[in-house]
């Protein structure tokens, strides 16, 4: 019998965190759009620039302000380099989060923008979603988690010698 409440527990726990991820890369996914939009808009002067004297070419901007003999503008040619640096890997984050809801979860687990990660992760509120997809989620980690942990206190109780005796398992294999 408490097993079977274990078994439910380690289910029911599984359950909650799967019912989190929809809710985490729809977080990660808004706040990298407001981070996108933002460096946009700091851009937005220097891109009217580089169109109006480079043909939109920033990094011809910024090859500009760095070969200036004024030490200002050479600081500001670092600053702006930052910016569209910041700029296009914002953009390529966005990009990559643009795919099929298994790509985004890989992208999340093995190269989202870590600084950004942390960010999403310590604003994050939990939640629980009563939508299709977060019901999925949390109905296969649930399963997932159960199975693992069930089957890994099986195996290890096995390789102990606990469980059922050994007239039990023959009546069963016959």
């Amino acid at each position: 019998m408490l097993r079977s409440y274990l078994r439910l527990l380690v289910f029911t726990f599984g359950l909650l965190v799967g019912v989190q991820v929809p809710g985490f890369i729809t977080d990660y996914s808004q706040r990298l759009e407001a981070h996108r939009l933002e460096a946009q808009q700091s851009l937005k002067g220097f891109r009217a620039t580089a169109q109006k004297f480079f043909k939109g070419d920033l990094d011809a901007l910024v090859a500009h302000y760095r070969v200036s003999d004024d030490p200002v503008m050479r600081s500001d040619g670092q600053s702006v380099a930052a910016l569209v640096s910041r700029d296009a890997q914002l953009e390529a984050e966005w990009w990559a989060m643009q795919g099929a809801w298994y790509q985004r979860v890989w992208h999340l687990i093995t190269a989202a923008d870590r600084p950004l990660l942390e960010e999403t992760y310590n604003g994050y509120s939990y939640q629980v979603l009563l939508a299709p997809q977060a019901i999925a989620w949390g109905l296969s980690c649930g399963l997932l988690l159960a199975w693992l942990v069930e089957g890994t206190l099986l195996t290890l109780a096995a390789l102990a010698g606990l469980g059922r005796s050994r007239q039990v398992q023959s009546r069963h294999w016959r």
